[in-house]
């Protein structure tokens, strides 16, 4: 696809197409048929919307957004009603499990406080436009972070197939925080490449609004600040004094938070039935934690290994790529939308492409896998809309789980390549200081 640069473009728009058609033809439409059938209720179902009127309703009407009677108002919104506990026991009803409530550290309000006088219909559509802008950006930020400089074909084939992702079609629809997080991480990756450490400090920061996916990262990051604390130490007081910042202002607006906040995550896990990590899933919950225990391990050990990387070295972005796909892997949840944070694992793939598949026999072996992987919702996408032309909608819309049977299988297929493309890079770039290392990282 990248070899033939125009045919490229035109195969990108028209799995990014399929993949659109497919949200909106089948899967949408599914999901509303599917609701109707089981008395199950459709409102904004908006993730964006229960920070914002937990936002609203603390700094407008002094009401705690943990509590239960903001759950309620927040269900009200999300789903049209309040969940009604008594309906999930009829096998006529099926109540939907996740409760909605305000879930998230405290400090997202300072992020969403200048939209709580707006209609939410006007802040919803604002948002929109602000993850694809932002998502937009993360992809250039991260192609300057790796020093990947495509042509301007290239670059705009990744950026047609990335917005025709199921991961980033998702996020938009359903308006997620993950694409403002993952961007926040581009732009504290950019910001430390570029040498501007206060302002990486900050946005990296900000990014723990989801401390899940931030926290991971923020960790090596300190590590390494802490490996040359006389050239790094303004990174390492601009993250600490902004997360401090955060968490003061947090304690005044309301006292106590942070306990009800961990009762809200503890409340979560129990009502969706205990989110466990994609190891979990895929293999049992005690192997997939041994195997999630070696995974960090081995990312630990190679970050202590690479911590004196300087900030503009190969080994210093194939550590944040590296770190950011075990994440993925790692933390107790699976949502696709998740999948954004694999973008700079993804360059470098794509990048080393040519070298991967001439390695060895195995190592093409599992290039192949991982295209199968990859692109399959694209190829199933296309076969739905394809199918659509002669099948009534109906029919199209019974195999709609058809493009997501490999979503579980992308983060590890991503993460497989990069272990083997990292090992590579990093025996290259021993010497990170070296001429040698800087000239190829550009």
């Amino acid at each position: 696809m990248l070899k033939d640069s125009r045919l490229g473009l035109l195969l990108a728009l028209l799995l990014a197409g399929s993949m659109w058609f497919y949200v909106q033809r089948v899967l949408v439409p599914y999901q509303k048929a599917d609701a109707a059938a089981h008395g199950r209720p459709r409102g904004n179902l908006s993730d964006l919307y229960p920070r914002w009127l937990g936002t609203r309703e603390l700094l407008l009407h002094h009401r705690n957004p943990y509590s239960a009677e903001v759950t309620r108002d927040i269900q009200a919104g999300y789903y049209g009603r309040p969940l009604d506990p008594n309906r999930a026991a009829d096998p006529r009803f099926d109540e939907p499990k996740d409760q909605q409530g305000f879930a998230y550290p405290l400090h997202i309000v300072f992020l969403l406080a200048p939209t709580i006088g707006l209609p939410f219909p006007e802040v919803q559509a604002g948002f929109r436009w602000l993850l694809v802008a932002l998502t937009v950006t993360s992809i250039f930020l991260w192609l300057r972070v790796l020093r990947w400089r495509p042509s301007a074909t290239v670059t705009a084939i990744l950026i047609v197939l990335i917005f025709g992702s199921y991961a980033v079609v998702q996020g938009i629809k359903l308006q997620q925080l993950s694409l403002v997080v993952s961007a926040l991480l581009a732009g504290c990756a950019a910001a430390l490449v570029a040498g501007y450490f206060s302002l990486a400090g900050f946005l990296l920061a900000l990014a723990t609004v989801k401390p899940q996916l931030a926290l991971p990262l923020a960790a090596w990051l300190m590590l390494w600040a802490l490996s040359d604390w006389r050239q790094r130490q303004i990174f390492f007081w601009s993250f600490g004094l902004t997360a401090a910042i955060f968490l003061t202002a947090s304690e005044y607006v309301l006292p106590g938070w942070f306990g009800q906040f961990r009762d809200a995550v503890a409340a979560y896990h129990q009502y969706t039935g205990g989110a466990g990590s994609l190891l979990d899933v895929l293999a049992t919950p005690m192997l997939g934690k041994i195997l999630a225990l070696a995974a960090v391990t081995a990312t630990a050990i190679t970050g202590w290994r690479e911590r004196h990387a300087s900030s503009d070295s190969v080994a210093f972005s194939t550590m944040m790529a590296l770190v950011l796909a075990v994440t993925l892997v790692i933390v107790p949840t699976f949502a696709p939308y998740n999948q954004v944070l694999l973008l700079p694992a993804v360059f470098l793939i794509a990048w080393s492409w040519r070298e991967l598949w001439s390695r060895n026999r195995l190592t093409r072996m599992a290039c192949g896998l991982a295209v199968l992987v990859v692109f399959w919702p694209w190829i199933a996408s296309c076969g739905l809309m394809l199918a659509s032309l002669f099948l009534p909608a109906s029919s199209v819309q019974r195999v709609w789980t058809m493009p997501l049977y490999t979503s579980l299988g992308i983060p590890l297929v991503v993460l497989g390549l990069l272990v083997t493309c990292s090992t590579d890079r990093l025996k290259t770039t021993a010497d990170v200081g070296s001429p040698k290392a800087r000239a190829l990282s550009s």
